[in-house]
């Protein structure tokens, strides 16, 4: 069993948060408002993916503007 580290905040680690956050929202939205809602869940997924493959994610741009640190630098 693979165990991340939870000593520190790191950039890749927020920004799976932010996903999971953005995920549980669209789906709350999707089942009591609306259920157009369900496409933030398909859009944090895209992004996910793409994310994961070639390493492009606006949130992760933007939190390392904020001043995040990355696990691992380049």
């Amino acid at each position: 069993m693979f165990l991340a580290s939870t000593k520190t905040w790191y950039l890749e680690r927020l920004v799976f948060l932010i996903a999971g956050v953005f995920s549980l929202v669209g789906v709350t939205l999707g089942t009591y408002v609306s259920s157009w809602w369900f496409l933030l869940n398909l859009l944090v997924g895209i992004n996910l993916v793409v994310f994961s493959t070639i390493g492009f994610c606006p949130m992760a741009i933007l939190l390392n503007k904020l001043g995040v640190e990355p696990k691992v630098k380049d």
